[in-house]
């Protein structure tokens, strides 16, 4: 299987390095291991994208389910791989978005794997879909312009 996600629409970057418990018998990363990265990459991006709340992830009452979360294996990554996990919004609905992610190996830039997420906002206390918070269109096209609005 050959890469499909074009890299050069990816701003953000986050790093990681495979360590020792996340290697399995067959020593390569463990396949559940690579949507721990996602998931710590997708926290990084909206932290960096000024998303997060000043008082910590949970302390502004909103709620975002992953409703969906995919990868396709390219190659194996092993043990003190240095990996580049590429990431960004790819989408914004009313109310959910859609991430892409690229996992490359640092030092030979081989693309090890691609990842797509729906995150859905989600209302508190009925815990149905609500419409995203406009800061939320504001902060994201600020940050990332490749980004595409759908629907708000």
């Amino acid at each position: 299987m050959k890469p499909q996600l074009e890299k050069d629409k990816f701003k953000h970057i986050y790093k990681v390095k495979v360590r020792f418990n996340e290697v399995d018998m067959l020593r390569i990363l463990n396949n559940a291991v690579y949507f721990n990265y996602l998931e710590q990459a997708r926290i990084h991006y909206v932290q960096d994208a000024g998303l997060l709340p000043p008082k910590g992830i949970f302390s502004d009452n909103r709620l975002y389910y992953m409703a969906r979360n995919e990868i396709n294996y390219l190659k194996p990554a092993f043990f003190d791989d240095e990996l580049n996990i590429y990431t960004r919004i790819s989408y914004i609905k009313k109310s959910s978005f859609g991430f892409e992610h690229i996992i490359e190996r640092d030092r030979n830039n081989d693309v090890l794997a691609e990842g797509k997420g729906v995150l859905v906002h989600v209302d508190p206390v009925t815990k149905k879909s609500a419409p995203l918070p406009p800061e939320f269109y504001t902060k994201i096209s600020a940050f990332d312009r490749n980004v595409e609005i759908i629907g708000q």
